[in-house]
């Protein structure tokens, strides 16, 4: 098998692509055959030693895969050999084979690319999660959905929409905000002139935005603060920005406003149920055509640095995917 391994704390150029001795599954296990692997910031900060999951030296990034069953170790039944299937694992994931625990495997639609199935797990079950589980959203009401260009962005305005919301955006180029007007947003704004603040007041009639999916954190937290509705939610997704805000409370009092925070990983070891009934909802939606994933660049298995340099530079438009075909 093939891996690009971190050897020590590193930059993603640092990665090394090594050939190893294949895998074997053991009890409860599942060997996969990797087809296709999601890339996502978090893999950047977790060759670097600063995310707050640290595998033990070496390893291989990545947490999303999709792929062929290989075999199944002893005690599992949810899946055989030749299924296509999706995986979400701590890591290891930048590879050409993959083990993965059975509640961590699902079956994926035969409508449903390899490509696709990688990049769907962890932006769409974050969007679901914090746009149906945390604070639901009704329809009807008004979404605002910052950063809404990348991966969760993307996710967020397409669950929103099928939600039955009214949907605003912000992105930060002319290019992006086209993209995202073809995802279905109501209106799209240039999250790089604070002027965004008043577009969003004028969109809402002065009334302000019910939902404000964030995230960016940073500046665009704070002024997210003067565009949110009464009684509205402000979901705290992360801080792409690399600042992570403080909130003056007064403002959440007198707004009457809720902070919503989403750590989809912590519902894994939380409310793990939540996980398959999210994925057949997320599933269906796919099927009926209302989540159409939006791949920014596929890169061989070789190239998983110039993918890393995609998503550091914020040019991509949707999820990058390694290709392991």
């Amino acid at each position: 098998m093939r891996a690009q391994l971190v050897r020590n704390w590193c930059e993603p150029k640092d990665l090394e692509l090594t050939e190893l001795p294949d895998l074997k599954e053991g009890p409860g296990q599942i060997l996969i055959d990797v087809k296709a692997v999601g890339v996502n910031f978090p893999d950047i900060l977790m060759m670097q030693g600063k995310y707050q999951v640290k595998p033990p030296l070496p390893f291989a990034p990545g947490s999303e895969i999709a792929g062929v069953v290989r075999a199944v170790g002893a005690g599992v039944t949810r899946v055989t050999p030749g299924e296509r299937v999706l995986a979400v694992l701590p890591w290891g994931a930048y590879a050409s084979q993959a083990l993965a625990a059975e509640p961590q495997v699902y079956k994926i639609p035969d409508v449903m690319p390899f490509e696709h199935a990688a990049a769907f797990t962890i932006v769409y079950h974050t969007s679901y999660f914090a746009l149906v589980y945390r604070a639901p959203v009704r329809a009807g009401q008004t979404v605002l959905v910052h950063g809404a260009a990348g991966g969760v962005g993307v996710s967020a305005v397409q669950i929103a929409k099928a939600l039955g919301a009214k949907v605003l955006a912000t992105a930060g180029s002319a290019e992006k905000r086209e993209f995202v007007k073809g995802l279905g947003a109501h209106e799209v704004f240039d999250s790089r002139d604070p002027n965004w603040v008043k577009e969003v007041q004028r969109a809402t009639g002065n009334k302000g935005a019910d939902h404000i999916y964030d995230p960016v954190g940073g500046d665009v937290f704070d002024l997210s603060l003067k565009c949110i509705a009464f009684g509205g939610n402000l979901h705290v997704i992360g801080f792409a920005s690399g600042t992570i805000p403080n909130c003056a409370m007064n403002r959440v009092l007198l707004k009457n406003i809720s902070l919503v925070g989403l750590h989809w990983g912590a519902y894994q070891l939380n409310d793990p149920q939540k996980l398959p009934e999210a994925m057949a909802a997320l599933f269906a939606l796919y099927e009926q055509g209302q989540l159409p994933v939006q791949i920014g660049g596929v890169f061989p298995l070789e190239r998983a640095v110039d993918a890393l340099s995609e998503i550091a530079s914020r040019r991509v438009k949707g999820k990058v995917v390694l290709s392991c075909e």
